[in-house]
């Protein structure tokens, strides 16, 4: 179509979605108005209005909040069991074709837990932890534990953000027994790099489980699953309770789960952060460092755990 002598082309469905994400993106890369969007709203009502809406089982209305999930970020499902989904919960859980996350079965290797993207890392320094560049906190703080944390003194820490858009199941980093989860109920904020540089101890606001997984060696690994916005929800596998907001107890959770290397553990419903607490004897392997992208299975500690 022609109009005045210049040709003009329709755009196409793929033009559209294209010119959207370019405008969120430049919206959201404005630090002010993405922390106005994501904290400055009622967290725990959104949260829980997201939990209901996605557990809705109609294909047409997952198909759109999939399409508009899209714009968002860089959603693949090409590594997905299945691909056509009854509700938005079914495909934030979705689960991987066999073989497309091999585990490192090196004894001396412990694996990344989940997809993520590294945050801070490193060493626990007089019980001190980096939530980002200049925001230090108490471990005692997000464990809930003055003695836990003593455990983790001149411990490796790494801290592992899944997107939203990220494999939402976590594994056993080892051949390891659970023996015990504390649930500490919290609020909700978001844990993106934005807001863990504005808000002090962010981990330890939000809702969060405390795993302690006792391995071969008898030196205790810790995963502590932390929630956000829109997720508020952590499913364990050898728990009968979905700890969400709504849960308030017991807080702590007698276990005796035993997991092979690699086998699965829960899964967040959206996408949030897994911090690792390590003892002596393990350090983060070199390969990374914060900014990292790391894919469950892949070799994240190594050494020889101490008792």
């Amino acid at each position: 179509m022609r109009r005045n002598g210049s040709a003009r082309t329709l755009l196409q469905p793929n033009d559209i979605e294209m010119t959207a994400r370019s405008l969120i993106d430049r919206i959201v890369r404005q630090e002010d108005i993405n922390f106005f969007l994501t904290n400055r709203i009622p967290r725990r009502r959104l949260t829980q209005l997201m939990g209901w809406l996605s557990r809705i089982e109609q294909p047409w209305l997952a198909a759109s909040c999939i399409f508009l999930w899209r714009l968002f970020s860089d959603l693949d499902l090409g590594e997905a069991r299945e691909t056509s989904f009854k509700s938005l919960n079914a495909c934030f859980t979705r689960k991987l074709k066999d073989g497309v996350r091999p585990i490192d079965r090196d004894p001396m290797h412990l694996t990344s837990p989940c997809d993520a993207l590294v945050g801070a890392c490193g060493r626990v320094a007089e019980g001190m932890v980096l939530q980002a560049k200049g925001f230090a906190y108490p471990l005692a703080d997000l464990l809930y534990d003055e003695e836990l944390a003593r455990y983790y003194r001149g411990g490796e820490f790494a801290t592992l953000r899944l997107t939203s858009s990220m494999y939402h199941r976590f594994h056993a980093p080892y051949d390891c027994c659970v023996e015990r989860v504390d649930y500490i109920s919290g609020d909700t904020w978001n844990v993106n790099p934005v807001a863990l540089k504005r808000i002090e101890r962010l981990f330890c606001k939000n809702e969060r489980a405390v795993i302690r997984c006792r391995l071969p060696s008898g030196a205790l690994l810790t995963l502590v699953p932390v929630a956000a916005i829109l997720v508020a929800s952590i499913r364990l596998q050898f728990l009968e309770v979905r700890l969400h907001l709504k849960y308030r107890g017991p807080n702590r959770i007698p276990c005796n789960a035993r997991l092979s290397k690699g086998e699965e553990m829960g899964w967040f419903e959206h996408g949030s952060t897994i911090i690792v607490l390590a003892p002596q004897g393990l350090e983060l392997c070199e390969r990374w460092r914060e900014g990292g992208r790391i894919r469950m299975g892949e070799a994240l500690l190594e050494g020889a755990p101490r008792g």
